[in-house]
């Protein structure tokens, strides 16, 4: 059997199996305390990551000052009070701070 059969197999079964594997085990119809810890608590993790990444490795004493950074953090800011979704927020203003590294 070739290698790229082997690759094609072992990519099949592992992209089954993490789709099948919430109906395994989370039939039930309340989600668990984990769960609802999880769900409540990943996403502003994911936003306090994604901030501090962004200011990682901006110098404030040279041009421009971090203002692509700044304001990527003010857009994502502004998206996520007005419309109250992290996903919308983190997408968003994950994609508007990448526009800004790649064209300004």
């Amino acid at each position: 059997m070739s290698d790229i059969y082997l690759a094609i197999i072992v990519m099949t079964l592992a992209n089954f199996f993490t789709r099948v594997f919430p109906f395994l085990f989370f039939t039930h119809k309340e989600p668990s305390e984990t769960l609802k810890y999880i769900g409540k608590y990943f996403p502003p993790t994911i936003m306090t990551i994604l901030i501090f990444y962004t200011l990682a490795n901006v110098d404030f004493t040279t041009t421009p000052y971090g203002t692509k950074e700044i304001l990527s953090i003010f857009i994502t800011a502004f998206l996520h009070i007005r419309f109250n979704n992290y996903l919308v927020s983190i997408i968003c203003g994950t994609l508007f701070y990448m526009l800004l590294l790649q064209y300004l």
